[in-house]
């Protein structure tokens, strides 16, 4: 019988990792586990954000972080306002030591009652390969992409 809700793929398994944690620490996870990415939780076990590999590797089109153009306007300096908060968050995640400041907030999470056809829908629509499952926003588990894939294939 085909699984038809997210509780039935999920993995309850799945590691998280804390705000609070370091880079190495995460890291580790990803190589220990060999997972692409972990769910973030606060104190009370909230899923607060999501920390990815893609996360750790900071680069714009040329492969380097760099400064951002500006104009000398009488004397001064004027920088370009999009182009400068890019380069902020970029320069935030190239010197970050803990989760906080790597993981995307907040966590797009979903129930463990929700059907497999609907965490497809979010998986598509938010481009995401990996989707914490959160019950009242609790962390409870983790599905993926492949997951999902296999569960509808089944299904079919």
């Amino acid at each position: 019988m085909a699984a038809t809700t997210v509780a039935e793929i999920m993995d309850r398994d799945a590691p998280s990792v804390t705000e609070d944690a370091g880079v190495e620490d995460v890291i580790g996870l990803f190589k220990e586990h060999d997972v692409g990415a972990l769910p973030v939780v606060n104190e009370g076990g909230r899923c607060v954000g999501v920390v990815t590999e893609n996360d750790l590797v900071i680069a714009d089109e040329d492969g380097d972080l760099h400064i951002p153009h500006y104009i000398e306007l009488f004397g001064g300096l004027l920088f370009f306002p999009p182009e400068l908060r890019a380069f902020e968050r970029r320069l935030k995640k190239a010197s970050a030591a803990r989760v906080h400041d790597l993981m995307s907030e907040p966590a797009v999470t979903i129930e463990p009652t929700a059907t497999v056809h609907e965490a497809a829908h979010v998986i598509v629509e938010r481009g995401h390969s990996h989707l914490p499952v959160a019950e009242h926003g609790r962390y409870v588990g983790l599905i993926t992409r492949a997951d999902v894939l296999s569960a509808l294939h089944q299904g079919a």
